[in-house]
This record gives structure tokens, C-alpha cells and sequence, in this order.
């Protein structure tokens, strides 16, 4: 919104800076910033009164975890109304990309909210069918995919771009839409399955944000991606406002996040946050290398799905329980322990992921 200051620019004054998306990234980071830590406290009194006992704990759970009893959810209400502000206020708002991503994100938080909100009223951990979220998921996964390949240039559009190969596009044709959706959908799922821990999921959601917008600011600049060999992806830039709004929201949502958290992210948060790195990566035609920057999320998943496939064939488990973060749990780790270790986990894949844009 505030870009349209530039049309009161002469060319050197304080309104030619928003033609610039690093600064307007930084305002959309501290506008965020500040929102988290000003409605923090407010928002988790009121969820706290809305409530009553919180977000039910699960009685199959580690033990340690029934301390958490009464922690009101929904936290990540507290993140999206930060970034969408923010995003709202400094980003251009003719830019197609933005729109992509701002949908899948306050769509999949929509699930998310009605799950968490059927699992308070009802007092229960089962929240909406897994079916449902799962179809009403890929409806609008598919929404997205078909909207970003109208959107990219002709040359990309059905195409995977590979990293580190870069010469290389595979046409995907129309099989480019199922996979793009299963992208958006594993992303969301992924980060809903990791955020089990008090810090554990947003600090490597906004790692793998920032990764991803330095990747949409590079591959929207054919400056960038001349030098470096990647495809122009134009009008990708425009995320990083995106992602600085998003990582603002984050940090001051772990403000009161941090062990012992105020608040849970709930399925508001990180179904929304995982679908809009999807989205991101989609947008800059990168989701190959989402699957490594969210090397994580991607442990994480599959760590579920090793265990649930071999439990019904063999009646016995892989783990000791999953998601693998809770395996390390049951084995004595305490939580602040696995959290941190996880976080460092996440910051060398992503390191792993820029490199990509180098090699070649």
C-alpha cells in the first residue's frame, strides 16, 4: 500500500525510497516486530478467557507434556494478523505472487482455526476429520498451482527447475498441477507435524522463510539470476516483503512461544505457515529445494509415516514414538535440548539450500 507514496516522488526524496523492496521488506519486518510484541500479551489473555483449559493434551503423550495443561492455542493468530498488516502495508498489492501466497496462507490458517477451534469447544485432541482437512487442502492447493503456472512466464510455466543443474527444465505438462499441489500440501502438513514443542516449529519455519525469500528477491531480479545461472523468475521479488512480514510476526510470537511458552502455535499457525512455504516455493520455482531448506519438516513427516506403515505391518514400532522430535523425548532429552538442536539442524540445511544458487 505504502508503494503508492512512489507516485509522489520527483526521483529524490523520502517517497523514492518504497520503490525498493529491501526497504520495504525492513518496514514490513519491524511493523510485524512490533504488532507481535504490542497484541501479544492482549490476544493470549483473551484466548486464555476463551478457553478455559486450553488446548487438550494427549494422553498417549510424553509425560512431561501434562504440565503443559491450560496453555491456551490458536497462538498463530498472533503471527498471520501480524504479517497480514504488514504485508498489507508494504507490499505491492498489484503483484500476483503476493496474492498467491497471502491465499494459501489464510486458507490453510482457516482449517487450521477450525480445527483448533473444534478441539477446545469439544475438549477433545481429534479436532476435524483428517479426510476433510486433507480434501479442502488440496482444493486449495490446486487453486494456487493453477493460478502460479498462469502466472509464470511461458518459458516456466509446467516446468521444474532443478538446483544445481540449472540448464535443465523438466516439462511436467499438466502433471506440473498435482505436483505442485502435493508440494503446497506436504509443506503445511509437514510443519503441522513439527510443531509439537514448546519454539520447536517457528524458528525453522522462519529459517526456511528467510532462505526462500532470498531466493524469490534473487529470481526476481534478472541481474541475479544472469550472474548466477537461474531462471528470471520477474515479479518474485515482491515475497521478501512477504517473508520479513512473516518473520517479524514469528520472533515476536516467540516471545511468548519460548519455553515455558505463554501460548501453542496450534493448527492456525502452522498449517498457514507450512502452506506458504509451499506456496513460496512454487511461486519461485524452486520446490525441489524447499524439500532441502525444509529438510526438517521433511524428517519429520516421514517419520510418521514410517511408523504408522510398519506398525500395521508388523504390529510393532520404528520409534518409540512419533513424530521423531517426541522418539528423543521418550529417550530422556529434555525439551529445550531437542528444540535447540533442531534449530541447528534447520540453519545448515538452509545454508545447504542457498549453496545451491552457487553451484553449478
Amino acid at each position: 500500500m505504502l508503494y503508492w507514496l512512489t507516485g509522489l516522488s520527483d526521483g529524490g526524496d523520502v517517497f523514492n525510497l518504497f520503490r525498493y523492496i529491501t526497504m520495504r521488506a525492513g518496514g514490513a519486518f519491524f511493523t510485524a516486530l512490533i504488532f507481535g510484541f504490542i497484541f501479544g500479551r492482549p490476544l493470549i489473555n483473551l484466548l486464555r478467557r476463551r478457553q478455559g483449559k486450553g488446548q487438550p493434551i494427549r494422553e498417549d503423550g510424553p509425560e512431561g507434556h501434562f504440565a503443559k495443561a491450560g496453555t491456551p492455542t490458536m497462538g498463530g493468530l498472533l503471527i498471520l494478523t501480524a504479517l497480514l498488516t504488514s504485508t498489507l502495508l508494504w507490499a505491492r498489492l498489484d503483484n500476483p505472487y503476493v496474492w498467491i501466497v497471502l491465499f494459501v496462507t489464510f486458507a490453510y490458517g482457516a482449517i487450521g482455526f477450525a480445527d483448533d477451534y473444534s478441539k477446545v469447544s469439544k475438549a477433545t485432541t481429534a479436532g476435524v476429520s483428517g479426510r476433510v482437512r486433507l480434501l479442502l487442502g488440496f482444493i486449495i492447493a490446486f487453486i494456487a498451482s493453477v493460478w502460479a503456472a498462469y502466472v509464470h512466464p511461458d518459458e516456466l510455466s509446467n516446468q521444474l527447475a532443478l538446483p544445481v543443474f540449472k540448464d535443465v527444465l523438466l516439462n511436467f505438462g499438466y502433471f506440473y498441477i498435482p505436483f505442485a499441489m502435493f508440494v503446497i500440501v506436504g509443506a503445511a502438513n509437514s510443519v503441522n507435524l513439527t510443531d509439537g514443542l514448546d519454539g520447536l516449529a517457528i524458528m525453522p519455519v522462519m529459517i526456511a522463510a528467510g532462505t526462500l525469500g532470498s531466493i524469490a528477491y534473487v529470481v526476481g531480479r534478472v541481474d541475479f539470476t544472469e550472474y548466477l545461472g537461474l531462471h528470471y523468475v520477474p515479479g518474485t521479488g515482491e515475497l521478501l516483503v512477504f517473508v520479513a512480514a512473516l518473520i517479524g510476526g514469528g520472533l515476536g510470537f516467540l516471545w511468548y512461544n519460548a519455553p515455558p511458552a505463554a501460548v501453542f502455535m496450534g493448527d492456525t499457525g502452522s498449517l498457514a505457515l507450512g502452506g506458504a512455504l509451499g506456496a513460496i516455493a512454487v511461486a519461485t520455482k524452486h520446490e525441489i529445494v524447499l524439500g532441502i531448506v525444509g529438510g526438517l519438516f521433511v524428517v519429520e513427516a516421514l517419520s510418521v509415516i514410517i511408523q504408522v506403515l510398519y506398525f500395521k505391518r508388523t504390529g510393532k514400532r520404528v520409534f518409540l514414538m512419533a513424530p521423531i522430535h517426541h522418539h528423543y523425548e521418550k529417550k530422556g532429552w529434555a525439551e529445550p535440548t531437542i528444540v535447540i538442536r533442531f534449530w541447528i539442524i534447520s540453519l545448515i540445511l538452509a545454508l545447504i539450500g542457498l549453496a545451491t544458487l552457487k553451484l553449478r
